[in-house]
């Protein structure tokens, strides 16, 4: 599968590996969502490391450790879409945390609407999961 075809496409194919490949690695990390603030919208998920929560606390910037490229990814760097880090949340177990932003540009996903005007998807989860198995978009 592209990665064209993953990001975009209709077909199902969640990486069950992935948590694996993390604790494989020793990456010391934990998920991270991030959700708009004022709606209560899911924007992205991605994963923190000690240094990635104390530069977002101290930023007041939602920022993530990428654990593809095992390196600090301060969110809205390139892309100019910044979350401004409003709150953050602990879950009870402490294996995960909450990120509450304001979304500062057009969008949290880094990939992008279809149709003329090429903005970034607001969120990161714009496909449903259909019972046949299937994967639709969900306009915004």
């Amino acid at each position: 599968m592209t990665h064209h075809e993953l990001e975009e496409g209709t077909v199902e194919a969640l990486d069950f590996t992935k948590l694996n490949q993390i604790g494989q690695s020793g990456l010391q990390v934990i998920p991270a969502i991030a959700q708009d603030v004022e709606t209560g919208d899911v924007l992205m998920m991605g994963y923190v490391n000690r240094e990635a929560l104390e530069y977002a606390q101290k930023e007041r910037k939602a920022v993530f450790w990428s654990t593809s490229r095992n390196e600090l990814w301060i969110k809205g760097l390139t892309s100019g879409n910044w979350l401004a880090l409003e709150d953050i949340r602990v879950n009870c177990e402490q294996n995960s945390i909450l990120y509450r932003v304001r979304l500062q540009g057009d969008g949290a996903c880094h990939t992008l609407e279809e149709g003329q005007k090429k903005r970034h998807r607001r969120s990161c989860y714009y496909r449903r999961l259909r019972g046949d198995g299937s994967l639709e978009k969900i306009e915004e």
